[in-house]
């Protein structure tokens, strides 16, 4: 197995995402698709390389559940959810799904 190189991050908070950016690059050392929307996810991950998605699941427009439905129909790239509803029945139903995992909100960037 190849080593993780790049994400694919899809965040629409500015601020969660400029602190999960600065972590990931800097303290994890990846590359980074980083996305403000599920629309920019979907219209970016096909020549983006991700290895991995990191999806937050309430976003407007196009939520997380369906940019994972759309991208699953095209490939088998692993996601990670992050989620503000992280309740057992929640986390559940997006494991079923077929999530990698999921990452509750608010969630420490250097853990």
């Amino acid at each position: 197995m190849t080593a993780l190189k790049h994400i694919l991050f899809v965040e629409d908070d500015p601020d969660i995402r400029l602190v999960a950016e600065l972590a990931l690059k800097e303290l994890g050392g990846f590359n980074l698709t980083v996305c403000a929307s599920g629309r920019e996810a979907l219209e970016k991950y096909a020549g983006s390389g991700a290895q991995l998605i990191l999806l937050d699941v309430m976003m407007p427009e196009i939520d997380g559940v369906t940019v994972f439905k759309k991208i699953r129909a095209a490939r088998d790239t692993p996601v990670i959810f992050m989620t503000a509803k992280a309740q057992k029945r929640e986390i559940a139903e997006l494991m079923a799904l077929g999530a990698l995992g999921v990452i509750p909100k608010p969630f420490d960037p250097v853990a």
